[in-house]
């Protein structure tokens, strides 16, 4: 996750914005291993699902903000390695905005929740039923989440699968096959078969178990996906009912427009350094 101060410009300042090494790290860093500089943004780096636990029956390991960890599990699962890969934002601050590998596909954003953030998914979920709202562009891709702890993958599945035209996906993948059976499905069909996929479960959990956190600490922060779509920026959030559409934007600006939004999310909560941030990079 992402720590940001309310003024973004407060943030601990890197020298550079690098992309994470390949290498793959267990839950404990050897001992040979330098760690992992932590990001500006970064305080606790695990994820959850949302703070309602008793709606999600079934739960997987949280998955760590972390690109090595982020990278070796899209590899894995069908991304051609060199192709695309994930890195850490050192800032939100326009000159280190800058600094981020170009161009950008998808930014992915950890927080934490809090009683409003559930309120708010309580009036959505209302609003959506009786007014609902404007339509968003039918090549968005989007699934609800319905396991918990699983909004770190649900957070790839979208980055991934809004920038099918930008990745070669390697044929007979993981990835290959669940795009194209989920391609016709909606957002709740396509979490029901998440959920009943033992593949992806079981990639989930080697990816969850190589981070360098303890996975039997309760956390409850969640992770989003902004991706552009038809000229529109996007937040994909599984606790959502569909995607939630934040005006206009382009594959350049995607990263300047999403941190605009990600500046007024943190303004919300001003007290807590819990946040991260992270870009998908075409390489």
């Amino acid at each position: 996750m992402c720590s940001d101060s309310k003024e973004v410009a407060a943030v601990p300042q890197s020298t550079h914005a690098t992309c994470a090494p390949a290498s793959p790290r267990s839950a404990h860093q050897s001992a040979h291993a330098p760690p992992r500089p932590a990001s500006p943004l970064l305080s606790s780096p695990l994820s959850s699902s949302y703070a309602r636990r008793e709606k999600m029956g079934k739960r997987w390991i949280p998955l760590e903000a972390n690109p090595d960890v982020m990278n070796q599990f899209i590899w894995g699962l069908g991304v051609t390695e060199g192709e695309a890969q994930f890195c850490d934002v050192y800032g939100l601050d326009d000159e280190l905005l800058a600094m981020v590998p170009q161009p950008v596909l998808a930014v992915i954003f950890l927080y934490p929740l809090t009683s409003l953030d559930e309120k708010v998914e309580e009036y959505d979920a209302s609003a959506t039923s009786t007014a609902g709202g404007k339509d968003s562009s039918k090549k968005v891709y989007f699934t609800k989440q319905t396991v918990g702890n699983a909004c770190g993958t649900v957070g790839v599945i979208h980055a991934i699968g809004n920038a099918a035209s930008d990745i070669k996906l390697v044929e007979g993948s993981y990835f290959d096959r669940f795009y194209k059976q989920t391609a016709d499905m909606d957002p709740v069909q396509r979490a029901v078969f998440l959920e009943e996929d033992d593949e992806m479960e079981g990639a989930h959990s080697v990816a969850a178990t190589a981070g360098d956190t303890d996975v039997n600490v309760e956390v409850n922060e969640h992770f989003v996906c902004f991706s552009c779509v038809d000229g529109e920026l996007y937040e994909l959030d599984g606790r959502k009912s569909k995607p939630i559409s934040h005006g206009p934007s382009s594959p350049e600006t995607l990263l300047q427009d999403a941190a605009k939004v990600i500046k007024a999310r943190i303004a919300t909560n001003p007290n807590s350094l819990n946040f991260n941030v992270m870009v998908l990079s075409k390489q």
